[in-house]
């Protein structure tokens, strides 16, 4: 099972996430749910890197973990952060509501 952890802050900004393990639906390179995960994760994490006004850093140690943190980004981005926060939040949520052996959401809220 892929236990991915999203934090946001009480506004609903996206400030880190984190994903380990592997799906477990089906064998290497036919999984549609660990294929359909990481498409989510890495698009929301290319659309962090590639705003010019945010720290990002991210970290894939090995297979089957991703850990990706915004440090501190310009109030003007609220709007983009709130965004991929929904991204990430609307479509794990699908995901695990169909595959709930497979994957589970958790978020957290941080001040």
């Amino acid at each position: 099972m892929t236990e991915v952890v999203l934090v946001c802050s009480r506004e609903g900004c996206f400030k880190a996430c984190t994903a380990s393990g592997h799906s477990g639906f089906a064998a290497k390179g036919k999984d549609i749910v660990c294929a359909s995960e990481t498409t989510i994760l890495r698009t929301a994490l290319d659309v962090l890197e590639k705003t010019d006004t945010l720290n990002v850093k991210a970290d894939a140690p090995s297979r089957g973990q991703l850990a990706f943190i915004v440090e501190e980004g310009e109030p003007l981005n609220r709007e983009r952060l709130i965004c991929v926060a929904d991204f990430i939040r609307c479509g794990l949520k699908a995901l695990s509501d169909e595959y709930p052996d497979n994957i589970r959401l958790r978020e957290i809220i941080e001040e």
